[in-house]
């Protein structure tokens, strides 16, 4: 898991340091921020450690309205589903 969290942290601060962000490829939000947003979650249940800009890249996709739609409706899921 450390070479896949690498990666991703790899492909984030080269993008950010091009673009100069807040997203990976510039100002407005594009398809690559939606396929990284459940890793943005994924890195924030888990508590991975990031330097300054990857983690206030997280925090800018964990803030975005669509990510907060999603953290309540699946905080809503049951715990357990009966018939798994």
């Amino acid at each position: 898991a450390k070479a896949d969290t690498d990666r991703v942290v790899t492909i984030w601060r080269e993008c950010l340091a091009e673009s100069k962000g807040p997203y990976l490829f510039g100002k407005a939000p594009c398809m690559a921020d939606a396929m990284f947003a459940p890793v943005a979650s994924r890195f924030k249940t888990y508590d991975v450690k990031l330097d300054a800009a990857c983690a206030k890249y997280r925090d800018t996709i964990l803030a975005m309205p669509f990510m907060q739609e999603w953290i309540v409706g699946a905080s809503a899921e049951p715990d357990e589903v009966e018939e798994l």
